[in-house]
């Protein structure tokens, strides 16, 4: 399997380069050459593995040519999952006839990115223990990415990691999650601005290739692809569950910057019967403006009650244009170059029409998502979080008669704990697990909204 950039300038890699690289030497993402194809009755043989051999099956066509083979790669997973608090790792909860939750907050984080990053905090190990390297990566966090990222390489001997989050824009628990861990190799930084300015300037340190080569930059944000990769297994692992492949599935995704989305899109082009894929956003709402009219133009960033959603630029959908575009990178770059200088860019109607096939897209503002988690509260005794209110809420728009729906439950409530008591008058409870999380000790620097600063920053700390 050889890996291509969307910008098309870029050579093709292969997956263990595709891993340490995070983003492509000429600003694209990378993608898989082709889309792997798995017949109907191989995915429903799929139908009786747990989790972590389900993993195996749909990521190992992507690994082909990997220093890791299949069976090291269950090894990996199998450790992976084993500190997941349900034994169904993403288990199905029903509210009501064909309408499900898919909870991915099981993890050691209590958020869906602990299922890509446990996995790929040990992919980096085994693929830089193999080539003898380190690595330095720096991420973009708007609350959930940073602390599953470093749970997942805290004291790693091969990699440190430097984690900007929006100084003030994530909850309280988000935030203590990662400033809380006092390994050596990890770096908290609250950026004065908001997650848009925080993923730029990675993308600046990216872009800067002499001093991306002198600090062996790399990514675990979801311009990575093994971090959208490894989000694919659990599409699979709902729909199985449903009756599929004998049965499409529609899912209601909560959207800020297209990657756990993008997820159920490659499974449907790996040949997982999709009925739909609901973007569903907040006011931030940049994603279903485009999706509805074509146009997708910058506009500033309101905070909001669900701030991992609180998102301008969604880099992951840049993977999207590049296959509604046919591959065409050069495309795909002149987009790009207009959401730089011009701050937006138009679909035509025909790529608006190649999209619809299976988007459907949602605005959900602050009042409804409040009630969404008050009704879903009185309805059923249950407490969700503000982003898989929004989810639930798109989702209840979009079903079909017939069609299970499955909202993607991102985050336990308990990381959202005002804005849950605010809307239900209950306050959620921590799991055991994160007990005096609140009252631990924190470590972390603030900075600028300043390139430079940041990168000094990184080199006053070493290699």
């Amino acid at each position: 399997m050889r890996y291509v950039s969307t910008r098309g300038e870029a050579g093709s890699l292969a997956f263990d380069d595709v891993v340490l690289s995070g983003l492509a030497r000429d600003g694209g993402l990378y993608v898989p050459e082709v889309w792997p194809q798995i017949p109907a009755e191989e995915i429903r043989s799929w139908a009786a593995l747990d989790y972590p051999a389900l993993a195996v099956n749909v990521m190992a066509p992507f690994m082909s040519g990997s220093c890791i083979g299949r069976e090291r790669l269950f090894e990996l997973v199998s450790r992976a999952y084993a500190g997941f608090r349900h034994r169904a790792v993403t288990p199905l909860s029903q509210l009501a006839v064909n309408d499900w939750l898919l909870e991915l907050y099981h993890g050691p984080t209590l958020a869906f990115k602990d299922l890509a990053l446990q996995c790929l905090g040990r992919l980096f190990d085994d693929i830089l223990a193999s080539r003898g390297e380190r690595v330095t990566i720096v991420g973009a966090t708007s609350g959930d990415t940073g602390s599953a990222a470093i749970e997942a390489v805290r004291d790693r001997e091969n990699v440190r990691i430097f984690m900007l989050h929006p100084k003030g824009r994530v909850s309280e628990v988000q935030r203590r999650q990662m400033t809380s861990v006092m390994s050596q190799n990890v770096h908290n930084i609250a950026i004065e601005g908001n997650f848009d300015d925080c993923q730029a300037l990675v993308k600046t340190l990216f872009n800067d290739l002499e001093f991306r080569d002198q600090v062996n930059l790399s990514a675990v944000n979801s311009i990575n692809w093994a971090r959208v990769m490894a989000q694919v297994v659990y599409y699979f692992h709902a729909a199985l569950s449903l009756g599929g492949p004998d049965r499409p599935v529609a899912f209601s995704v909560p959207t800020g910057n297209f990657g756990d989305v993008f997820a159920g899109y490659v499974a449907a082009r790996m040949g997982l019967p999709v009925d739909s894929l609901v973007v569903a956003t907040n006011i931030n709402d940049i994603l279903a403006r485009t999706l509805n009219t074509g146009a997708h133009t910058l506009g500033g960033v309101t905070p909001t009650i669900s701030p991992s959603m609180d998102i301008q630029v969604s880099s992951n959908f840049e993977r999207l244009l590049f296959d509604l575009y046919d591959r065409d990178g050069g495309a795909i770059s002149k987009l790009m170059t207009e959401l730089k200088d011009r701050k937006g860019f138009v679909l035509d109607q025909g790529i608006l029409h190649r999209a619809a096939q299976i988007f459907r897209a949602e605005r959900v503002d602050e009042d409804e998502t409040r009630a969404t988690m008050a009704s879903v509260w009185r309805e059923s005794g249950r407490l969700i979080d503000p982003h898989t209110a929004v989810g639930l809420a798109a989702a209840r728009r979009r079903m079909v008669p017939g069609v299970p729906m499955v909202t993607l439950s991102t985050a336990h409530p308990a990381k959202f704990p005002d804005a849950v008591k605010e809307a239900t008058g209950e306050y959620p409870q921590l799991p055991s697990a994160l007990a005096g999380l609140l009252t631990r000790p924190e470590r972390y620097d603030t900075l600028a909204n300043d390139a430079d600063a940041l990168k000094s920053y990184i080199l006053e700390r070493g290699n």
